[in-house]
């Protein structure tokens, strides 16, 4: 039986319960998990958000998450020259791409070089987007109050 070997890229900014269900419910599907961490180039580039935590630290924190073996940082837009550079066999992604334009696009690429992509349940309730919004949220709370 060949090697499953797994990846699950994503920003993990403001890690959160979100990011560590991906990255359990990935480790559960292969037997080798990368984890691609988008840099912050990548991350202004594709989504035009600055992280709040830089790759590095990110990087480091995602390394030290028990069902992660290996992290490699995303310097590219195009997940097949990614798949070039790692050489995984099974593409995992949140659920909220099944059946999307960007989806059906990455699954078509996938299919022709033998990459199975897996979709799990995205946890809706818990986003870096929401965490990024409350917490503007809260500065400007705490800038009209000190203000």
């Amino acid at each position: 039986m060949a090697t499953r070997i797994g990846y699950a890229a994503g920003a993990f900014d403001l890690f959160h319960v979100g990011h560590l269900n991906i990255l359990r419910h990935a480790k559960e599907h292969c037997d080798y998990l990368i984890a691609g961490v988008v840099s912050d180039e990548m991350l202004r580039l594709t989504k035009g958000v600055d992280p709040v935590i830089p790759t590095l630290e990110r990087a480091e924190i995602v390394r030290h998450v028990r069902y992660v073996d290996a992290v490699h940082i995303e310097t590219v837009p195009d997940k097949i020259e990614t798949w070039r550079e790692v050489g995984f066999t099974h593409f995992f992604k949140g659920d909220d791409w099944r059946g999307t334009e960007k989806g059906r696009k990455l699954e078509r690429e996938f299919a022709e070089v033998g990459v199975e992509v897996v979709y799990f349940p995205y946890t809706a309730h818990t986003s870096s987007t929401r965490l990024r919004t409350a917490l503007e949220l809260l500065g400007d709370t705490g800038a009209a109050v000190n203000g």
